[in-house]
């Protein structure tokens, strides 16, 4: 019971934003998803272009993870 008027009494919270370098100190130039990691997104992009759609999931895997890991270290949840 007093757990609904504590929530009502309380500042709604913010939900966590990885664009926001207040809140992720992992990315402090604020970037957004679309702009972040671009040398390894365009290594991703570029071998899914060369290779047939049947041979990139094998062919594309290092470069894939590689590009996730870097999201992930600008605290981008994937």
């Amino acid at each position: 019971m007093f757990e609904k008027i504590t929530s009502l009494w309380s500042s709604p919270t913010k939900p966590f934003d990885p664009t926001d370098p207040k809140q992720n100190p992992l990315n402090p130039e604020g970037l957004k998803p679309c702009c972040a990691c671009p040398k390894t997104k365009s290594a991703r992009d570029d071998c899914f272009l060369r290779f047939d759609t049947s041979e990139a999931n094998d062919k594309c895997r290092e470069l894939v993870e590689s590009h996730l890991a870097c999201m992930r270290g600008l605290g981008f949840k994937i």
